[in-house]
């Protein structure tokens, strides 16, 4: 005798949808950082960046993407600065010991002789 109050056939497919967030990726710039508080370090900007990028950091691993961003954008700020900076300290230090220093060496060349400096 059949069940004539219930299916016969296969149940109704049921779905469920899942938003999964990827993980928002915020560079901290903390190798820059480090980078530029050793070599560039022009006005203590690398350093200061450095101290930014680990707020960043701090930000990120609390889930504050927000506020890792702001942070983030600021050391690369003083990044870039100190960067410029420091390049722009090194081409005045090899301008000055190519043209200063001939200079200087010619100058002193011509006292000593005119001054008699020598046997």
């Amino acid at each position: 005798m059949a069940n004539w109050g219930t299916r016969q056939g296969p149940p109704p497919v049921v779905s469920t949808v899942v938003n999964i967030q990827t993980e928002t990726t915020v560079p901290d710039h903390i190798i820059w950082s480090m980078f530029n508080t050793l070599y560039f370090n022009v006005c203590c900007l690398g350093f200061i960046a450095f101290a930014y990028s680990v707020k960043a950091r701090d930000r990120k691993m609390v889930g504050d993407v927000i506020g890792a961003r702001e942070y983030a954008s600021t050391a690369k700020c003083l990044n870039i600065v100190a960067l410029v900076l420091g390049i722009l300290v090194i081409v005045v230090g090899i301008v000055c010991l190519v043209v200063v220093l001939p200079a200087a060496y010619h100058a002193m060349v011509q006292s000593t002789q005119r001054f008699g400096g020598g046997a």
